[in-house]
C-alpha cells in the first residue's frame, strides 16, 4: 500500500469517528439541564415564546427526529444555526479556529524545544546528578493542574514583570507570538515530561548499539554524535508519543483559553454550554474529534520519514 493510499484510508476513518463523536456529544448536550429557549428570553420566557422557539429551532421533536435532522444538515456542510449567537454554527466555528490552531502548534513547538535539550542532557550522562535533575524537575509540570500553573505564569510574567500580555490573542503575527506565550508554555510544560522520558529511553538504547561505538571509535565529537546519530533515531519512538499527548492536550485546551481567555473554540465551547447553545457545542466537539485524528495522522506520516523501515502495508 503506497503512501497516498494509506492517508485515504486514515481520512476515510474520519467518518465513523465523526459519527461516533455526533452520537455521543448529541444525546450527552441533551442531558444538560435547563432550556435554551428560557436562558435566552429570560424574564421574558412565557409558555407561548418558548413554545415559538421550540417549533422554530425543532426543539419540539422527538430527540431521534432532531437528531436525523442533525445529520442531514451535516451531510450538505451545516451545521445548524447558532441558538444564542445568532448565525452559521460553522461560520462561528471557523472564526474562532485559528486561535485554538496557533495555541496547538506554538505549544507543539515549544514542547519539542524543551524536550529535546533536557532529554540529551540527561542521557548523556546516565543516573548522574543532572540526568536525575532533568527526570525529577519536569515533574512537577506534570502533577500541576494547568489551570494553577497558567495563573502563575501570568502572576509572574505579565503581572509582575511585564513581559507578556495577560489575555487575549494578539494582532499579526508577531502580536500572536507575544500573546500567546504564556498560555502555550503552559501547555507544553505539561507535554514536555512525558517527551523527555520517551526520548531519553530512546536515547539511552541508541546509545548502546554498536553503531555509536564504532563511531565513538572514529573519534566523532559529542555535539555531533548526539545530532546526527543519537537523536535521528531515538527521536522515532518520541515522535508517537508527542502525537498520542497532543491528542489529548486537544481537549485541554478549553481549560487554557478561558484562563488566558483566548477567543478560541475552547472558550466558544465552554461559553455555548453555559448558554445550551446545542448546534455549536456538537459542531466544536466534532471539530476537536476530527483534530485528533488528523494529528494521529501526522504522527504516522512523521514516523514513517524518519524510518525507512516502516511500509504502509497495513
Amino acid at each position: 500500500m503506497g503512501r497516498m493510499a494509506f492517508v485515504g484510508r486514515r481520512l476515510l476513518q474520519l467518518i465513523p469517528v465523526a459519527v461516533g463523536v455526533t452520537i455521543i456529544v448529541f444525546f450527552m448536550v441533551h442531558l444538560i439541564p435547563g432550556d435554551p429557549a428560557r436562558s435566552i428570553l429570560g424574564i421574558h420566557a412565557t409558555p407561548a415564546k418558548v413554545a415559538e422557539l421550540h417549533r422554530e429551532w425543532g426543539l419540539n421533536r422527538p430527540l431521534i427526529s432532531q437528531y436525523w435532522l442533525f445529520l442531514d444538515r451535516l451531510g450538505h456542510g451545516n451545521l445548524g444555526q447558532s441558538l444564542y449567537y445568532g448565525g452559521s454554527a460553522s461560520g462561528l466555528i471557523l472564526s474562532h479556529l485559528p486561535a485554538t490552531l496557533w495555541l496547538i502548534i506554538y505549544a507543539a513547538v515549544l514542547a519539542v524545544l524543551i524536550s529535546v535539550p533536557l532529554a540529551m542532557i540527561a542521557a548523556s550522562r546516565k543516573d548522574a546528578i543532572r540526568d536525575h535533575m532533568v527526570r525529577a524537575v519536569p515533574l512537577v509540570g506534570l502533577g500541576m493542574p494547568p489551570f494553577w500553573l497558567g495563573f502563575l505564569l501570568i502572576y509572574g510574567f505579565a503581572i509582575s514583570l511585564r513581559l507578556f500580555p495577560v489575555s487575549g490573542y494578539g494582532a499579526g503575527f508577531t502580536g500572536h507570538l507575544r500573546s500567546m506565550f504564556l498560555p502555550s508554555l503552559t501547555v507544553a510544560i505539561a507535554l514536555a515530561p512525558v517527551v523527555i522520558r520517551s526520548l531519553r529511553a530512546s536515547m539511552l538504547t541508541v546509545l548502546g548499539a554498536d553503531f555509536i561505538t564504532t563511531a565513538r571509535s572514529k573519534g566523532v565529537p559529542g555535539t555531533r554524535l548526539f545530532l546526527r546519530h543519537v537523536l535521528r533515531n531515538a527521536v522515532i519512538p518520541a515522535v508517537t508519543v508527542l502525537g498520542i499527548n497532543i491528542g489529548f492536550l486537544i481537549g485541554g485546551t478549553v481549560i487554557i483559553e478561558n484562563v488566558f481567555a483566548i477567543p478560541g473554540i475552547g472558550q466558544l465551547m465552554i461559553n455555548s454550554i453555559f448558554q445550551r447553545d446545542f448546534p455549536v457545542v456538537q459542531g466544536v466537539t466534532l471539530v476537536f474529534g476530527v483534530l485528533v485524528v488528523l494529528v494521529n495522522l501526522l504522527a504516522d506520516l512523521a514516523y514513517a520519514a524518519l524510518d525507512p523501515r516502516v511500509r504502509f502495508s497495513r
